[in-house]
């Protein structure tokens, strides 16, 4: 099976920050992987803006040496790989000065389509937007593209929009989540609104609970000095987390649009309820076996900053009143992996007796490793002695389902960069969609700093603190096993 690939209009893509650890590691091999695909056609370009001294050979070795790093495939495309080169330039440009924009302005082309791509700290949004509009390069079919972290807080989320808004509009606003991105997020919306068989069992008569996993085997690295000053909630659930809560929550859209599905994700979060002190874990890990422990990777021997946060969430809605959603994010813990669990309820009757034991169905999107989609169903166990029941999953790994060819579709990064070409804003988060996941953030937080609570220690590669386990099993559930 082989996806179809759709030229884009000619663009000259500017990646301010373009000699950054994001450009080097996502943005310039996503590039390149959709120029070997065909998609980045005409005389489209990127552009690299940065600080850092070097000429136009200079950056495209340091663009290559990226590409060869981190795109496992290009040495088979060293054809594709000189081809794509001749596309790249640089400018030598201060973000908070004048040096370099002139150059810039000459270099950007008015005729097509213009996207600048703010890799660099928020603390430099409103430099670049201002100095875009000064040197006459933001016009109506202009795009600024601008990461996460999206403010620390409420106040300061609302500052970004309102710099943002002195120059763009929010239809040329892209908030960028690579989370959403990926292919099994997508594929959620079409199994949710595309499959008559799961829509009217998608509410809480039908749903005990539902689940949300991101964990990360690794420990913040050479993340430490932003990380410290962020933390689990404010790095992770936030936004990722918050992010696929409201896909697997939220209302039909009346039309698969940028605002229809923004304004239904929005709802989620307004509906949401507060979060109590006791349904929130916070979490530490520790050193173990030599691996060192987060005090030790951030250089901080008393910081107060969680590596693991666990909730209890719920939304006072029609839909899911009463219906549990339990969220987790951490890092160092048992494995890599990403999932959102569906766990329907009991039948209301067995009639099998209570020695078939108890059944459920759930359903489970996995978005990394592995990206698929599983349902689990409750079948008779094959050979003689009676109705022995047994729990089989219906499994469709994207990489089996669809062939080897599914390898080739793009990545998070590839797809997303694509739709800020086609100008196609619905999967990035809009202005008010930020601040009021931050208006439901903010409280918790700033409990956890008021009552002076320090994070739970816990073992490095473990599945996180045993109060997070206890935050289900006090309600007679239980996790899922965090599995690779």
């Amino acid at each position: 099976m082989v996806s179809r690939v759709i030229p884009v209009e000619p663009f000259d893509l500017i990646v301010f920050g373009g000699t950054g650890d994001l450009a080097r590691r996502k943005i310039l091999p996503a590039l390149f992987r959709r120029y070997c695909a065909g998609q980045m056609g005409g005389s489209s370009r990127v552009i690299g803006a940065a600080r850092s001294d070097l000429d136009e050979a200079g950056y495209r070795a340091f663009v290559s040496d990226a590409i060869a790093e981190f795109d496992p495939d290009a040495t088979q495309n060293r054809d594709h790989l000189s081809a794509f080169l001749e596309r790249v330039s640089y400018v030598i440009l201060d973000a908070r000065g004048d040096a370099g924009w002139d150059k810039l302005a000459a270099l950007v082309q008015k005729d097509r389509v213009r996207a600048y791509y703010f890799s660099v700290g928020p603390g430099l949004f409103g430099d670049l937007a201002q100095r875009l509009h000064t040197y006459g390069m933001s016009d109506a079919d202009s795009r600024i593209v601008v990461e996460k972290p999206f403010g620390r807080d409420l106040a300061s989320a609302r500052d970004l929009n309102r710099v943002l808004a002195q120059h763009f509009e929010e239809r040329q606003i892209y908030r960028i989540d690579h989370y959403l991105g990926k292919e099994t997020v997508q594929n959620l919306m079409a199994v949710r609104f595309g499959n008559m068989l799961f829509e009217p069992l998608w509410n809480s008569q039908y749903v005990d609970h539902i689940q949300i996993t991101v964990a990360e085997s690794v420990g913040v690295g050479g993340r430490g000095e932003y990380y410290d000053r962020a933390g689990a909630m404010r790095d992770m659930m936030q936004n990722h987390l918050m992010q696929l809560l409201c896909l697997i929550a939220m209302e039909p859209p009346a039309k698969f649009d940028p605002d229809a599905v923004r304004d239904e994700k929005l709802k989620v979060i307004r509906a949401l309820d507060p979060v109590e002190p006791d349904c929130v874990v916070r979490g530490q890990y520790q050193a173990d076996d030599g691996a060192p422990g987060y005090r030790d990777e951030v250089e901080a021997p008393d910081s107060t900053t969680e590596s693991f946060v666990a909730i209890r969430a719920h939304i006072s809605n029609w839909r899911w009143a009463g219906t549990p959603f339990y969220l987790r994010t951490g890092k160092r813990l048992k494995a890599r992996a990403s999932e959102i669990a569906v766990v329907f309820k009991d039948a209301p009757h067995s009639i099998f007796g209570v020695q078939a034991g108890r059944h459920r169905n759930i359903l489970t999107i996995r978005l990394q490793p592995n990206e698929g989609i599983e349902l689990g169903v409750t079948i008779k166990e094959p050979g003689p002695g009676g109705m022995r029941l047994i729990d089989v999953p219906l499994d469709m790994t994207f990489a089996e389902a669809l062939g080897p060819d599914s390898a080739d579709f793009p990545d998070a990064y590839e797809r997303l960069i694509m739709d800020v070409i086609r100008g196609n804003q619905t999967l990035f988060m809009r202005g008010d969609e930020v601040e009021e996941a931050w208006s439901w953030t903010d409280p918790i937080i700033e409990g956890w700093e008021e009552r002076g609570e320090a994070p739970i220690p816990y073992a490095s590669g473990s599945a996180g603190p045993d109060d997070a386990l206890m935050l289900m099993h006090r309600d007679g559930r239980r996790w899922r096993e965090i599995r690779a």
